[in-house]
């Protein structure tokens, strides 16, 4: 049994790391930087044995010395650092919010770390993102390709990762440190917020069935095309990752790792299959709205997660089509039901 804590326990990810992580018999802790009962609403993905066994702090990132206080009152073997402003298009409307969240939380969380625990392993979740536009003749995407990100959410991300691995490689006190960086390309499932792709599109075919709204689908840019992961295949890589760099696998430490699928879609293609999945074929139309196309967009990424999968054996699992698409349009008809 490890102690992990998760910050960004409360979005998309944390919630359903967390339920991985205690299915393996680890001690999780959950970071909230509010104290309203906001947690409660992991309910909608987390069952109740699990919800029980979370042990929630609470502190905003952008606080020093509230994040200070966590880690010189808790011992952790390792940090899933998830906490984020994580929508791009919002980092361009709030690019200080953005950089205060991503990078000066992420420094906070170090410095805390280097002060009072050091022996603590810490995965910073970067994202693919940093490596901008990339040709398509270019690609697969490796962690060796340089920095280029096109947006303040890609810039704020890019000097986090920098932090983090700089603590990790420079091999003298008070540096030398057991982090390491991992860069998700896409990823939905359960509680993907509706402001982001994919999801989006499943909340608004649900409100459609529901006659919530008219049979018309707002969507964005769908000839953009990613390489989409389930989030439960994603966070099987984060805890394979942080269950060696618990155990100081030089392998690890100092490292980045692309984590990414083998399914290449068009978000176009994507909805295609959640409109027949929902039984609305010839029901709907769509509608390009201004408001979710991005002016900068990334029209292709493809990762290459060898580094990972050599490592690890990691590989996905989870079918996007027959399983993934299903469960998040079951996800919003529950979440609309109520």
């Amino acid at each position: 049994m490890s102690k992990y804590l998760i910050t960004g326990i409360t979005g998309f990810v944390g919630p359903n790391l967390a339920n991985l992580l205690i299915s393996q018999e680890n001690e999780v802790y959950g970071l909230s930087r509010r104290t309203d009962g906001t947690e409660q609403d992991i309910r909608d993905a987390v069952p109740n044995e699990n919800y029980d066994k979370i042990n929630f702090l609470y502190g905003n990132l952008t606080h020093p010395k509230k994040i200070e206080e966590i880690f010189k009152n808790n011992e952790f073997d390792g940090v899933f650092h998830l906490g984020a402003q994580s929508h791009p298009p919002t980092s361009f409307k709030d690019p200080e919010g953005t950089y205060k969240a991503n990078y000066e939380g992420t420094k906070n969380i170090v410095e805390a770390i280097k002060k009072h625990q050091g022996d603590c392993a810490l995965m910073l979740c970067s994202t693919s993102e940093v490596y901008g536009t990339i040709p398509e003749e270019k690609q697969p995407i490796i962690e060796e390709f340089p920095k280029k990100p096109i947006n303040p959410y890609g810039w704020s991300k890019a000097l986090a990762d920098e932090y983090v691995l700089g603590h990790a490689n420079i091999k003298a006190e008070p540096f030398n440190l057991p982090f390491f960086v991992t860069r998700a390309f896409s990823h939905t499932g359960l509680r993907r917020a509706f402001n982001f792709s994919i999801s989006s599109d499943a909340y608004q075919l649900i409100r459609i069935k529901k006659q919530f709204q008219p049979p018309t689908i707002s969507v964005g840019t769908l000839s953009s095309r990613r390489v989409v992961m389930d989030v439960k295949d994603c966070v099987r890589a984060y805890a394979m990752l942080m269950e060696k760099a618990v155990d100081r696998d030089e392998k690890v430490i100092g490292q980045a790792f692309n984590v990414g699928g083998d399914e290449l879609f068009s978000m176009g293609e994507l909805l295609e299959h959640m409109i027949k999945i929902s039984g609305l074929e010839g029901k709907v139309e769509k509608w390009v709205n201004p408001r979710f196309v991005r002016k900068i967009d990334i029209p292709v990424q493809i990762p290459d997660s060898t580094k990972l999968r050599n490592l690890t054996g990691w590989k996905p699992e989870i079918s996007i089509v027959n399983q993934t698409l299903p469960e998040l349009l079951d996800y919003w008809d529950r979440k609309l039901q109520n």
